[in-house]
């Protein structure tokens, strides 16, 4: 496969290029408990910047703003070159109900705050960040879609939100001349592989460019737990450490750690380390422009980078896929069996479309 950061892509159906890696932006800062301080993360930043790297993801509220305060800082003096791409809808004061949510008073106030934190005249990449169950899909759109024509925001994106409500959206920005959506983040990786029923498949056809995070499940498949991780007696669930946080989210499984031991043998027949391994499995993903990388520190963005250069055998994929495989579920499994292959075809042969 053999990629380099500077080997751009286009998002989704946009014309917008973008690096087949992404640096996530979440770790800059320890307001949350977690993170990297500023020295930590200005290496970090420099490193992927310096690699050919272009494509920088954030949150109005990830580490309490200063995630985009300290891209502000990074970013001075080459701002036109990246692509930033921040979210809104989470909460940012707990004392205002209106603080949170994707209806437009909130989209407008987070898109203003954003733009002061990142020192920036725009928005290269806009995301609803969390799906609120209660706006009016057309509030949202109609929203995202003045901003783009004020010039604060280029792209409108999307993340955490049901299939049908992202197909729905991208049908109605279509038929009204609205700014559609070009791209959609979800969790994917070889332990959470469930967005292959539904939102994957939906990407693809509505030119939704996919941006897997947590790729490598919160360093479960990084290979660094065992068995003993397990065990409830060993787990503090109030220590802060990412441990306890994903053993909080039941991410420390038996089927888990299974599956991460398949990436470390598969790992070392490559002589990669298992996170390469994990993040080139999404990596050539179908649909898939670029998975957001969360690391702390240079080394381990240093480690991440060499998944551009893992290339597979048929037999190690199917054994990755074999292992972590899920049940499509209902009518997938149906659809994709022998018995509606029989039913539908017959003995005929049809060639792919395409």
């Amino acid at each position: 496969m053999s990629l380099t950061l500077d080997t751009y892509r286009p998002l989704g159906r946009s014309g917008l290029r973008v690096s087949p890696l992404a640096l996530g932006a979440a770790t800059f800062g320890t307001e949350t408990g977690w993170g990297s301080e500023r020295e930590e993360s200005r290496k970090v930043f420099d490193l992927y910047v310096e690699r050919g790297g272009n494509f920088v993801d954030t949150a109005d509220t990830y580490a309490a703003g200063s995630s985009e305060r300290m891209l502000a800082e990074f970013t001075r003096g080459d701002r036109d070159r990246l692509v930033l791409a921040t979210k809104y809808t989470t909460l940012s004061d707990p004392r205002d109900p209106n603080s949170s949510g994707a209806h437009r008073k909130n989209l407008f106030t987070s898109v203003e705050g954003s733009l002061r934190r990142l020192e920036t005249d725009y928005l290269d990449v806009l995301y609803l960040h969390v799906w609120d169950f209660t706006t009016p899909v057309e509030e949202i759109l109609r929203g995202m879609d003045d901003l783009v024509r004020q010039g604060k925001i280029r792209y409108v994106a999307i993340s955490n939100s049901p299939a049908w409500q992202v197909s729905r959206m991208q049908a109605i920005a279509d038929l009204r001349g609205w700014s559609p959506l070009v791209a959609l983040q979800l969790e994917y990786n070889l332990l959470e592989r469930t967005g292959e029923r539904d939102l994957i498949p939906m990407a693809r056809e509505l030119g939704l460019g996919v941006l897997p995070y947590s790729p490598l499940a919160g360093g479960v498949l990084s290979g660094k737990y065992t068995r003993d991780d397990l065990t409830p007696a060993n787990i503090d669930a109030t220590d802060g450490t990412r441990r306890s946080f994903n053993a909080a989210l039941g991410t420390l499984t038996e089927r888990n750690l299974a599956v991460a031991d398949v990436v470390k043998e598969v790992a070392a027949e490559l002589g990669h380390s298992p996170a390469q391994v994990a993040l080139a499995w999404t990596l050539r993903t179908p649909g898939v422009t670029a998975p957001l990388l969360g690391a702390r520190t240079p080394a381990q963005l240093e480690d991440n980078l060499g998944a551009l250069d893992v290339d597979f055998t048929d037999a190690q994929l199917a054994r990755l896929d074999e292992a972590s495989a899920i049940d499509l579920g209902v009518p997938h499994a149906a659809l994709a069996g022998d018995h509606i292959r029989a039913v539908m075809r017959g003995d005929l042969k049809f060639a792919p479309r395409g």
